[in-house]
């Protein structure tokens, strides 16, 4: 049974376990839109639980759009859950404004004691493309070459090498004159979840845009999911890419969580038409399991559902890879 709501469009999505429940979050926008590329400036977040991560009970509305006028407004985005050191629920999303056309992206920040109520920390707002570091990144909307300035979908996670907080989230590099050479994955630290300081970027290039990042360890690996697509590719990755360009989900591996990272040798899960896009890879009793929006598999329609998860494992060589369903069910 797949995440999915009769009346709303269904995309990105992200869970937490809280015992034996999973906590999904997605971004949901109204099917009586018709256009689906209209559901992003359309926005909200909804909650469902499960504890198989394919029934899901929905537990409606948790998360939207500020009364205005505020930083986040417009809309509000894909982002992370995580329990902090304060014993409280965390949400990082991401959040535009009506007075900015939605043109700049900004991370958010609230919490909860229940996962479903959020309270806002202050007005929200936890870091910008400001400060030292800045100017690695493009931090003014670059006209004529993107539609918006990217700072979005916001992955936070403990540090496994210290007492603070990691964030990751997708953005662009300054003075890269190839747009599509400029994606770039961004970085920032935390002592306590709540102060952020902006850092340079842990990796730079190969797409235009390195969306909905995830970082994590397995078998003492380190992988950084992300996806991208076909239109996307630099000149050089598209030259370079034995199958061609195509759109799903990609990922990294590194060292650490803090790099160096380099692009793993193929797509963990491609396809054109686009199939699954925005992927989350979850660590299960069972192994790892990938979760990701319905696209418009077979090239119809948009279909805008989360499908059932499927499981992935990792190599000997420390790649990742779909299991195929005749091998998962063996």
């Amino acid at each position: 049974m797949v995440l999915a709501l009769k009346d709303h469009f269904v995309w990105d999505s992200w869970y937490i376990r809280d015992g034996d429940t999973w906590h999904g979050y997605y971004l949901k926008a109204p099917r009586s839109l018709g256009d689906p590329e209209l559901r992003h400036l359309n926005a909200s977040i909804g909650h469902a639980t499960s504890t198989d991560l394919v029934n899901w009970d929905q537990q409606g509305h948790t998360f939207g759009p500020a009364e205005g006028p505020a930083w986040d407004d417009y809309t509000t985005w894909t982002g992370s859950v995580v329990r902090g050191d304060d014993d409280l629920w965390h949400l990082y999303y991401t959040g535009t404004s009506h007075a900015e056309d939605a043109l700049y992206q900004r991370v958010g920040h609230a919490t909860s004691t229940d996962l479903h109520n959020w309270t806002r920390v202050g007005d929200g707002l936890a870091l910008d493309l400001m400060g030292e570091n800045a100017h690695h990144y493009e931090a003014d909307h670059m006209v004529g070459f993107w539609h918006d300035r990217a700072m979005r979908d916001p992955w936070v996670m403990k540090d496994p090498d210290g007492d603070g907080w990691l964030m990751y989230f997708t953005a662009r590099k300054a003075d890269v004159a190839e747009p599509n050479a400029g994606g770039c994955i961004g970085f920032a630290t935390s002592p306590d979840g709540y102060d952020w300081t902006l850092q340079p970027p842990v990796f730079v290039g190969g797409y235009g845009q390195l969306e909905v990042p995830q970082v994590f360890e397995k078998d003492g690996h380190w992988f950084c999911l992300f996806c991208t697509a076909a239109e996307h590719f630099s000149k050089e990755r598209a030259e370079t890419t034995q199958t061609g360009p195509t759109t799903g989900n990609h990922y990294l591996i590194g060292d650490s969580p803090r790099g160096p990272w380099q692009l793993a040798p193929e797509f963990l899960d491609g396809a054109l038409p686009p199939a699954r896009y925005a992927a989350r890879i979850v660590d299960t009793d069972d192994g790892l399991l990938i979760l990701g929006f319905a696209d418009r598999p077979g090239g119809g329609d948009f279909v805008g559902h989360v499908m059932d998860p499927e499981p992935v494992r990792v190599t000997d060589d420390g790649l990742l890879e779909l299991v195929p369903q005749r091998m998962a069910a063996e």
